[in-house]
């Protein structure tokens, strides 16, 4: 029997950064329990090694590029 993951939650603006204390956009879980946070700087630095390592990436670092859907149109 293989295991399977439960589906991630949205990281929420209380998710800080384990490096810096900055808002967390990627979620790494770890294949042997646990999870680390990291705001999109310190995710671009260390996700790929730690994808190599098994862990699984939860990566919302688009949203920092979203244009919110309250903004006027003078401000998009």
């Amino acid at each position: 029997m293989t295991g399977t993951l439960a589906p991630a939650k949205q990281l929420k603006a209380t998710d800080r950064c384990d490096r810096c204390g900055a808002q967390a956009y990627i979620r790494a879980t770890l294949p042997v329990g646990g999870e680390l946070l990291f705001c999109a700087h310190h995710g671009r630095q260390h996700v790929a090694v730690l994808r190599a390592k098994g862990a699984d990436i939860q990566d919302e670092s688009a949203r920092l590029s979203d244009t919110s859907s309250t903004a006027g149109n003078d401000e998009r």
